[in-house]
Formats: structure tokens, C-alpha cells, sequence
């Protein structure tokens, strides 16, 4: 029987509160599966289990104090043992895109401050090549066409076709937890998403990308025929 995609979400996070052990210092991701995994983890805090979150979103801090999770930061907790968070699509060698829900900058940073992470989706999140999710972009709001003309002089350089579209919310430009706009840029195909970010990340207007690289260990992918795993 088709679970939908709720049930998948949560079946994704159940898989990954396996990973989670008494005293571990997580960070808590964003976006409707990652909030699954938090009401899953609720529960686990409420019947005794012992950890402090780091979350990479003013919502998903939210959600957390809402269930009594206990939350600290990187200021006061710099190392962590673990990041479980979503992804918008999951690529070869687990590269990324992500950041639909807005918070990818804290994400990223959050991520490259933990020992592991593990990223949790449905099966159709997998694909063989990225690109086919529009890839978020931050940028700085001062200058932003001079920005724009960049990453499209960058996408002509590499041989990339562009589509952008500012992130818009109720007619205005979305604006991040960071205070910056969000680009979602259409490139086709990204056969080399190292290439790719590293170019973007090269131009002063943008503060960073959907393109995590390096950064995942596991993905738990939820499907119709039961849970399946992707080491890095």
C-alpha cells in the first residue's frame, strides 16, 4: 500500500531518532520532514531521553521549545555530534540542494559544525543528477543587480543554461533569518555542484548556496517498499 507523503516523512524520521544517543550535543534542520523528526524527538525528550539541540531556524527554534526540547547555540555549544536535517534533492556522493524552507545559510553552518550529519527525505528526493529542484541562492539585498549579472555571466561560463526568480512572500521579496534575499536559480543539469558553489561563493553579493557538498554521511530515504540507506 502507497504511504503518503506525510507517512513517509515520518517514517524517515523515526529511521533517523535510531541514530540518536543520551547526551548527544544535535543540530535540528528545517523544513516539513525535518519537522517531523522534531515531534518524534519530542516525544523521545519526554519519556527521558537527554540531548540539546542547535536549531538552524528561528521555526524550527520554535517548534522546539514548543515540544521542551532543550536548545543551545553555537556560540555556547561550537561542536556537534550530529545534524539531522532535509534535503530538496539528493545527488551523487550525497551532494545537496537545499535551503526550500529558507534557512540554508544556517543550515550549512550548523551541518559543518557537527561530526556527522543525516539527511532524511521520501525516495523521490533522490536523482541521479541535480538541478531539477531550482537551487536556492542567498544574496544581499545592497546591489543586488550587479549580483544578479554575475551569477548569470557565472552560469554562462561554466556552460550552465539560467532561470532565476527572486523568492517572493505575500508580494514582497522573502527574507531570511540573516536578513537576505533568497534567488531560486534554475541552472538544467549540475553535473559538478562542487564546481558550481564554489563559483557562485566566488561573487561578493551572494553569502552562500543550496549546495551542500561533502558535508552529508547518510541519507535515509522513506519509500512505498520501507526504509533504504545511501553512505557518502
Amino acid at each position: 500500500m502507497a504511504l503518503d507523503a506525510k507517512a513517509l516523512k515520518i517514517a524517515a524520521g523515526q529511521a533517523a531518532l535510531e541514530h540518536v544517543e543520551d547526551g548527544m550535543k544535535l543540530g535540528i534542520g528545517t523544513g516539513s520532514t525535518a519537522e517531523e523528526f522534531i515531534r518524534l524527538l519530542g516525544v523521545r525528550v519526554g519519556e527521558g531521553l537527554k540531548v540539546v539541540g542547535v536549531p538552524t531556524s528561528e521555526r524550527t527554534a520554535a517548534l522546539c521549545r514548543q515540544l521542551s526540547i532543550p536548545l543551545t547555540d553555537l556560540d555556547e555549544t561550537p561542536r556537534l555530534d550530529l545534524t539531522i536535517d532535509g534535503a530538496d534533492e539528493i545527488g551523487p556522493e550525497l551532494a545537496l540542494i537545499k535551503g526550500g524552507g529558507g534557512a540554508l545559510l544556517r543550515e550549512k553552518i550548523v551541518a559543518s559544525a557537527s561530526r556527522r550529519m543525516i539527511v532524511i527525505a521520501d525516495e523521490s528526493k533522490h536523482v541521479a543528477t541535480l538541478g531539477r529542484f531550482p537551487l536556492p541562492v542567498e544574496v544581499v539585498p545592497f546591489g543586488l543587480r550587479a549580483t544578479l549579472l554575475a551569477i548569470e555571466k557565472t552560469a554562462e561560463r561554466l556552460g550552465l543554461s539560467l532561470t532565476h526568480e527572486m523568492r517572493l512572500a505575500d508580494g514582497k521579496p522573502f527574507v531570511t533569518d540573516g536578513g537576505h534575499f533568497i534567488l531560486d536559480a534554475s541552472f538544467g543539469r549540475i553535473p559538478e555542484p562542487r564546481a558550481l558553489a564554489q563559483a557562485l561563493n566566488g561573487i561578493p553579493g551572494v553569502v552562500e548556496t543550496g549546495l551542500f557538498t561533502g558535508l552529508a554521511s547518510l541519507a535515509i530515504l522513506a519509500g512505498g517498499d520501507g526504509i533504504r540507506t545511501i553512505d557518502a
